[in-house]
């Protein structure tokens, strides 16, 4: 499927579907889309990637790179940093998404593992900070929640009715042979959940991969996301998954609380 058809026919929203959409505000987003999956793209393979004519393509980059959020060198184009200050402020807009921050670096420093902090934005995971990698190419990406250690807690602190919309939304596809898949199998994982405070991804979305999660809560006990650590399965043992790291996520998670609370 072209990207741009697949892209124009999503809709997160956990509400109703509004196909009525703009179709020119589709087709800016798909262009841009495809640009921030290619590294420059000309305007000859943006039309070959969108399915749009190349008059079309051409409108829709002029005005984007009038208003600086794309650019042109030698031929090819390119996301402009202008959408840096769009996404430094969504990543900012709660305090404590900064104090996440902090917490998920150094959590990634003493265990040597991969940590991140996930939120939950319309029935998807997005990863609002990462630690383990030279670069933030994960920083906003969306992942199905129910495939995720972190996604799972967010949906544990669900109800039932919340958890069911959630289901007949999103839907409940296999990432990996082990993604769950089944809505009551689901149900009794998210009451274990709930009763042992953290959750784990036994190669649910990547194989070779296990992680655990835990929640962290606003001082007024408002969730504002999920901590998660995540490795190879040859590191993370059965007494590694449920003895050490979760005391440590717990730690991590009080600390953004505390901070929260008294600055």
């Amino acid at each position: 499927m072209p990207r741009n058809t697949l892209d124009m026919s999503r809709d997160r929203g956990r509400g109703k579907r509004n196909d009525a959409g703009v179709s020119t505000t589709r087709k800016t987003f798909a262009i841009l889309e495809t640009l921030a999956d290619a590294d420059g793209v000309t305007i000859t393979e943006l039309t070959r990637r969108t399915e749009f004519t190349k008059s079309t393509v051409y409108r829709h980059l002029t005005t984007l790179a009038d208003l600086g959020y794309v650019i042109e060198r030698d031929g090819a184009y390119y996301v402009g940093f202008r959408f840096l200050e769009i996404s430094e402020q969504a990543r900012t807009r709660r305090r404590g998404y900064t104090a996440a921050k902090r917490s998920v670096f150094e959590l990634g420093k003493e265990t040597d593992e991969r940590a991140v902090f996930i939120v939950e934005e319309e029935y998807e995971g997005v990863y609002v900070h990462r630690y383990g990698s030279l670069s933030d190419t994960m920083i906003g990406k969306r992942r199905p929640l129910h495939s995720l250690a972190s996604g799972k807690v967010i949906l544990s602190e669900w109800d039932d009715d919340t958890v069911a919309d959630f289901v007949a939304t999103a839907g409940l596809d296999a990432i990996t042979d082990n993604t769950i898949t089944d809505p009551d199998t689901l149900a009794a994982e998210l009451e274990q959940i709930r009763d042992q405070g953290y959750a784990v991804n036994n190669e649910e979305h990547m194989d070779g991969l296990r992680s655990v999660a835990v929640p962290v809560y606003t001082p007024d006990d408002d969730l504002l996301g999920a901590l998660s650590v995540f490795g190879p399965t040859s590191r993370f043992t059965d007494e590694y998954v449920h003895d050490d790291l979760p005391n440590r996520l717990w730690d991590k998670a009080g600390e953004i609380r505390v901070t929260l609370a008294y600055g």
